[in-house]
């Protein structure tokens, strides 16, 4: 077990995530339930999941069921902020959202209360004092023990941190940013803020989002995900799949499975609390089991960084959250009457 930063909470160094259970990836709830009390046999004790995952809290309805009897065994974290309907205030990081919302969660849920209540997304909308004084509301009602952040920039980590200081407010404990091999941008900003304030870090995507299991290759099909009826672009990227070539003969060298090196990897970065797996199916969590006790050493964490040097994405995540300064030109460019002017 390992820190969840200053929480004093433990938590297993892999955490289930469960955004696969439901309709976009595995609809036979019956067997979701059946990899949840898997993994918590197996030694997990970390389960990760969000309103969002599925339709009206598909996932979350999955997890509360299937949790019954085990509940007080378990650290159980979900999410808020994304959108849970049409209608524009059903969604983001509001106190108005926010104290609805968590009582649908614990509701679908089937719990008194939340380990770790995490903001899926950054709302640049929503005043930072604004969604911490609702979270912190939380806590001391004793609904949430802890709050946490997911996607934020090491930037909007610190100001938190500041306000809460500030206002007496309750801290952000966690993060939840992506990090694998071939995104490790992480290392840069975020991981040494989040040491800094004593937060714990929960990394999604460790296996790219699959890329890391070796399913997909240069010059291969082109990959197609029947369930979400999309390929994320990042999927035919020719520097990811040139990275994925260097690293299969090294996984094999090292008599590892792709998966294992990758995951492997993922959780022997010291500033890494634990790292979210997503298995669909049986089969994939048992093999993701097999290599959790796989260790890399410095010759190969060494090869590694030759390959996909410390810090750095090698192209981003299509669906990583990206900043409005980034997203709307209007942000980025002056008008041109502004132009005019100068």
């Amino acid at each position: 077990m390992r820190p969840l930063g200053r929480t004093g909470i433990q938590v297993s160094p892999y955490c289930l995530g469960t955004m696969m259970f439901g309709h976009i990836g595995n609809p036979d709830h019956d067997d979701c339930a059946r990899i949840i009390h898997r993994a918590l046999d197996a030694g997990i004790n970390f389960v990760d999941t969000a309103d969002v995952y599925g339709p009206h809290g598909e996932s979350e309805e999955i997890v509360g069921r299937a949790l019954k009897g085990r509940r007080d065994d378990v650290v159980l974290a979900t999410k808020v902020n994304g959108p849970m309907g049409e209608e524009p205030n059903r969604g983001g990081s509001s106190r108005r959202w926010i104290v609805t919302e968590v009582e649908h969660s614990l509701r679908r849920l089937q719990t008194d209360h939340i380990d770790l209540y995490q903001m899926h997304h950054p709302d640049p909308h929503t005043d930072i004092e604004e969604t911490l004084s609702a979270l912190t509301d939380l806590v001391r009602s004793g609904k949430v023990r802890a709050i946490g952040s997911s996607n934020a920039p090491a930037s909007e980590i610190v100001e938190a941190q500041w306000v809460a200081e500030r206002r007496g407010l309750q801290r952000l404990r966690t993060e939840q940013p992506t990090y694998s091999i071939l995104n490790h941008a992480i290392e840069r900003e975020i991981l040494p803020t989040c040491r800094r304030y004593g937060m714990g870090t929960l990394v999604w995507s460790p296996l790219a989002m699959g890329l890391l299991t070796g399913r997909y290759r240069k010059g291969g099909p082109e990959p197609r995900n029947a369930r979400m009826h999309w390929v994320p672009r990042h999927m035919t990227d020719e520097r990811k799949l040139d990275a994925v070539e260097q690293l299969i003969p090294l996984a094999e060298e090292a008599g590892l499975s792709l998966t294992h090196l990758a995951m492997a990897f993922a959780i022997t970065h010291p500033g890494v609390t634990s790292a979210i797996i997503g298995p669909r199916t049986m089969e994939h969590l048992d093999d993701l089991l097999t290599g959790s006790a796989v260790t890399l050493d410095d010759d190969i964490l060494d090869r590694i960084d030759q390959i996909v040097p410390p810090g750095t994405d090698v192209g981003p995540l299509d669906v990583s959250y990206t900043p409005p300064d980034i997203t709307r030109t209007s942000l980025r460019r002056r008008s041109p009457d502004e132009r005019a002017a100068a």
